[in-house]
């Protein structure tokens, strides 16, 4: 298996940011006060919202691109 892989590292530096951007985006757009740095006062569920609602969004902007919209 590919060694960036392995170690949680994204294969492209370039999404890593944009990943992390996406992040705050879809926290603020479910209320969650997500901000730079330590985030130790958030609970185990707002942060597994954020992440859900991440892959939720990603997947529905797949199924719209392949359906060709």
């Amino acid at each position: 298996m590919n060694q960036q892989l392995q170690q949680g590292k994204n294969s492209v530096p370039e999404a890593r940011e944009a990943l992390n951007q996406f992040k705050y985006e879809v926290a603020s757009e479910i209320g969650v006060p997500l901000k730079q740095g330590y985030n130790g006062d958030l609970t185990s569920a707002q942060n597994g919202y954020v992440g859900g609602y991440m892959v939720k969004k990603m997947i529905d902007a797949q199924k719209r691109q392949m359906a060709g919209k």
